[in-house]
């Protein structure tokens, strides 16, 4: 469903966006003061006492299991309601045409009571399309919020022994790390840590 993922990737990458300005802001401030044991450009260790790591969201998307059954039940979700309103549609346009077909059989007065009756099945149609629509999306919103207190959770839990000083977020083509070294990629760690934790629910703010 690529409504559900679009928003699923974007409560995923918010998480991680502002340490990934603090992290820019950090490196101009220190650009002055860089200690005498900073390695040069280049090489693969990173200054002593300042570590980063990155998660990779598609890989993450992909083999988070509470993820995937997520997203599947949204998908049946939506594909459901959309059934439904087809058929109610298609009843619709039947009763209309039928009334068509009747049309010289009937008096003015039934002519325009049917009219009347056909308007308000329609615009019945269409609230209800509206009420659906406007349910889909809170459970959406529901579920991109659980999501991220889960990612946040796991994240502080994962990191409360402060190894890194920052996790980024990476997307391939749609992040703003252009290059990304696979020695700092912790995605598989955090794939087995949240799976491991299973259907377990979010702690509470």
């Amino acid at each position: 469903m690529r409504t559900c993922k679009q928003f699923v990737s974007k409560a995923l990458l918010a998480a991680l966006a502002a340490g990934l300005f603090m992290a820019c802001n950090g490196n101009k401030a220190g650009n002055n003061n860089a200690p005498a044991n900073t390695p040069a450009a280049g090489t693969n260790t990173p200054a002593t006492g300042f570590k980063i790591a990155y998660v990779d969201l598609d890989s993450l998307e992909a083999h988070f299991e509470y993820f995937k059954q997520k997203k599947s039940e949204l998908e049946q979700k939506q594909q459901g309601m959309e059934n439904q309103l087809k058929a109610k549609a298609r009843a619709l346009q039947s009763e209309y045409q039928d009334l068509q077909r009747k049309a010289s059989t009937l008096t003015q007065e039934q002519g325009e009571a049917a009219q009347r009756s056909l308007m308000a099945k329609q615009q019945q149609l269409e609230q209800e399309a509206q009420n659906m629509r406007a349910d889909y999306a809170q459970s959406e919103t529901k579920f991109n919020e659980e999501l991220q207190k889960r990612l946040d959770d796991f994240l502080k839990s994962f990191n409360s022994d402060k190894r890194y000083a920052y996790i980024f977020s990476f997307r391939t083509g749609q992040s703003n790390i252009l290059y990304a070294d696979p020695a700092y990629d912790v995605t598989a760690d955090v794939i087995k840590g949240m799976n491991d934790k299973g259907a377990e629910a979010p702690a509470a703010k």
